[in-house]
């Protein structure tokens, strides 16, 4: 099936985590916390398909508060596709971008008013929520670490191949890059021989040039420093023809 992050097609199957599929397919769904539900970073709004969707969770629940719930709200890291059909769904930054470029004042203090609501109420909740998985297990903190090096990772790698297909310009100075930092000595040696070589071989041709034009002008009796004429270097003089004139 086909689900749309931010109106890009991904390709996912029942059972998939909507965090995981976004980032299969280089979607751009936040995950600092590494998918551990303690940091709403991947907080989506779902526009279509809710009921393909898992229920809540626990963690949902001590997050978002009942306004975000009905404008769609979930968390990517905690949502199962449960359903196949079409499910479309806005990042938050994504969502805040749209309503800032359309000039949309009034959904943009609606949307300051909500997340405002939200972070008051819910706050508190989601703090001992993830104080309570701890203590029960359900929350590693070795485990957690993990995950977060991960998204680290995969925000790095996310952020390369979106300079690359935003910006195909880049892609040539990149390589220039990479290769100079994988090989320096040839990368160097490489780098400085092409100019050199260039330039020596044009001040080789002009002094060549410059040899044999005085050799010619000379008829070979004089010739720069370092050279000596050669018969080709020296035009021959044209034979004249001698013409007899008989006058009657």
């Amino acid at each position: 099936m086909i689900i749309y992050i931010n109106d890009k097609p991904c390709k996912a199957e029942t059972g998939d985590l909507l965090l995981h599929a976004a980032q299969l397919h280089n979607a751009h769904i936040g995950c600092i916390c590494g998918g551990n539900g303690i940091c709403q970073s991947c907080f989506v709004y779902i526009r279509e398909g809710a009921e393909l969707l898992s229920p809540p969770s626990d963690e949902e629940k001590a997050f978002i508060s009942d306004k975000l719930f009905q404008e769609g709200g979930r968390l990517a890291c905690q949502t199962v596709i449960t359903g196949e059909g079409t499910i479309r769904l806005l990042t938050r930054a994504e969502n805040l971008r749209r309503i800032v470029l359309g000039l949309n004042i009034p959904g943009f203090i609606t949307y300051a008013q909500t997340i405002g609501y939200n972070v008051t109420r819910k706050l508190p909740e989601g703090a001992m929520n993830v104080v309570s998985r701890i203590k029960e297990g359900k929350l590693n903190p070795a485990e957690s670490i993990g995950k977060i090096g991960n998204s680290i990772g995969y925000g790095a790698n996310f952020a390369l191949h979106t300079a690359m297909e935003t910006l195909p310009v880049i892609q040539a100075p990149l390589a220039f890059v990479t290769d100079a930092m994988q090989k320096p000595a040839s990368f160097i040696s490489g780098t400085l021989q092409s100019p050199i070589s260039l330039i020596s071989g044009a001040a080789n041709g002009i002094f060549n040039a410059t040899s044999s034009m005085l050799c010619n002008a000379s008829g070979g009796r004089l010739s720069l420093p370092g050279t000596s004429c050669s018969p080709s270097d020296v035009q021959k003089p044209k034979q004249v023809e001698n013409v007899t004139i008989t006058i009657k």
